[in-house]
């Protein structure tokens, strides 16, 4: 049998947030790792991650099929991160997540390569949301392609870097209170990005079950507001917390979905915050998440401080126990 010195596992989505965690992960298990990214030269980061000559990045783009069929030449193992936020010109939600994944899906098939396909809690063909529809479609397309496949769903993952306990934390610092969208009601479990990374590599392993989807979340679940009051605890900031329904929310979001950064949220988001985001009693008896995985997950109030600790007030840089 091969050993991991002789498997490449190609990462599309590689140099994002999760994608560096992924790379990290495959590269400490010796796997040879070839990052398909739509700019490779921005992916040097990747490099200290491994020995010299075990990560290697090229240039693919899912909406042409032939990059991706590139990509995966000779790749015994395929992952799929790829995935937007938020709409901006020809990265619409559909053509990346649903169209793009489908193309991953059918040139995995082709190359007779196992396929990992991130997803997300939440997806739904019937939601209101178009980027819960986009990624129920994608993962229907990936099935139906490569029955094989492994769909993996986390909740809201958290980490240095990620676009949610970053985006409070910013907020915080720049405004005297911070909006409850809904009340701050909706359920969480969020997920810590190197538990993700861990089970994504050990599907690579042969350990997660082939055609299952398996839900990933943290050992806590939250409401929006008690993930608030975490992030402000940490950061040490006294912020007035604003209960904001949603109908109102979705309305500012017309506006807001066009502001910069921390800013920035969009009637899509709102429409996501409409609904819990948590592990399934299903997928729990079942056995289809980290702890069926045997990964105890971390909670966000023992990982967030080692990085949230720069959002601090002047003065109080210096991070608690250090």
């Amino acid at each position: 049998m091969a050993s991991n010195l002789d498997t490449l596992v190609t990462v599309f989505g590689g140099s994002g947030f999760l994608g560096r965690h992924v790379v990290r992960a495959l590269a400490k298990r010796d796997y040879r790792i070839r990052v398909a990214v739509r700019r490779p030269e921005l992916a040097g980061h990747l490099q200290p991650l491994g020995r010299v000559g075990q990560i290697h990045a090229v240039q693919a783009n899912l909406r042409y099929p032939a990059s991706v069929d590139a990509a995966m030449r000779d790749a015994h193992a395929v992952i799929n991160l790829v995935g937007v936020l938020t709409e901006s010109g020809a990265q619409t939600f559909n053509a990346v997540q649903a169209e793009g994944a489908a193309t991953v899906a059918k040139a995995a098939a082709g190359a007779g390569a196992q396929l990992v396909h991130v997803s997300a809690i939440g997806a739904d063909e019937a939601s209101a949301s178009a980027y819960a529809r986009a990624k129920a479609a994608g993962e229907k397309a990936v099935l139906t392609a490569l029955p094989t496949a492994t769909v993996m769903r986390p909740s809201v993952v958290f980490g240095p870097e990620d676009d949610f306990t970053n985006r409070f934390a910013g907020l915080a610092r720049i405004s005297p209170f911070l909006p409850l969208i809904g009340g701050g009601q909706t359920r969480m479990q969020p997920v810590y990005v190197g538990d993700v990374a861990t089970a994504i590599a050990d599907a690579v392993d042969g350990k997660a079950r082939a055609g299952a989807t398996y839900e990933l979340g943290g050992p806590e679940v939250l409401s929006f507001r008690e993930i608030i009051e975490i992030i402000l605890d940490i950061t040490d900031r006294k912020r007035a917390l604003v209960s904001l329904p949603f109908g109102l929310a979705k309305l500012q979001a017309a506006f807001l979905q066009f502001a910069p950064g921390a800013l920035k949220l969009t009637p899509d988001q709102v429409e996501l915050l409409r609904h819990d985001n948590v592990v399934s009693e299903t997928a729990t008896a079942e056995g289809r998440t980290l702890q069926g995985l045997g990964i105890t997950p971390d909670s966000l109030e023992a990982i967030a401080p080692q990085y949230l600790w720069r959002f601090r007030p002047a003065g109080q840089f210096q991070r608690k126990n250090a």
